[in-house]
């Protein structure tokens, strides 16, 4: 753990840290020299990571049940004394659906992770939650923010392009849906992540793009024509 660095002396928690965009997160904050408690499902992977990085800590905790999070909160809080940051990582990103494709039970699931325990579907619900829980929760000095990221090259996209009958024209199409011609890595959202933490004290309510400029210009964006008139 490095000592004096940016987030020196603060408890980070994480959820979904043991993989992908989340281990990114867990290893910004833990080489800025914080304390960090990450869950995760994948404990194999999570392990790992512990050994990587000694000093952070690891506690099974599945999100979507709320007594676990209340215990993971409890927690870390007996441990370290004190919360400074909460890093709500979890979530899930399911292979392309039309929504006549999509039952209402899997689509609450998704909410549930994505929305409660905080892509495409939900990820506006994220971001209007985060701007609600700004205000409110401005009266206690807590800041919120969120992160949007685009196409980060992690376990999940390669899993999801393995998945395609061609994976590697999927894998092609992903690399250059981005002007800078490449997808992103979990280190850099995780950077962001550590700036919003950190540096970005006058921030609240913001959500930051981390996509590579993927929403700019005017891509096709229909996979169909639609008759006129």
């Amino acid at each position: 753990m490095a000592v004096g660095g940016r987030y020196a002396g603060k408890v980070v928690l994480v959820t979904g840290g043991g993989r992908g965009i989340g281990a990114g997160i867990v290893r910004a904050f833990a080489q800025s020299g914080a304390q960090v408690v990450f869950c995760d499902k994948d404990e194999s992977g999570s392990q790992a990571l512990v050994q990587e990085l000694p000093g952070t800590v690891f506690m099974p905790c599945d999100v979507t049940r709320e007594e676990e999070v209340g215990a993971l909160i409890a927690d870390t809080l007996h441990r370290f004394g004190h919360l400074d940051c909460v890093v709500n990582n979890a979530g899930y990103h399911p292979p392309p659906q039309w929504p006549e494709e999509t039952s209402a039970q899997s689509f609450r699931q998704l909410l549930e992770l994505n929305l409660l325990a905080t892509y495409t579907l939900t990820k506006g619900a994220v971001t209007a939650m985060t701007k609600a829980l700004a205000l409110d929760e401005s009266q206690y000095g807590v800041r919120v923010n969120c992160i949007s990221p685009g196409n980060i090259w992690t376990p999940l996209w390669e899993e999801l392009a393995a998945s395609t009958p061609d994976p590697e024209a999927t894998i092609q199409e992903g690399t250059m849906a981005q002007p800078l011609g490449r997808m992103g890595q979990p280190a850099e959202v995780g950077a962001a992540a550590l700036f919003l933490a950190s540096e970005a004290s006058f921030c609240t309510g913001l959500e930051l793009l981390v996509t590579g400029g993927a929403e700019l210009g005017y891509g096709c964006k229909a996979s169909h024509r639609t008759p006129v008139g």
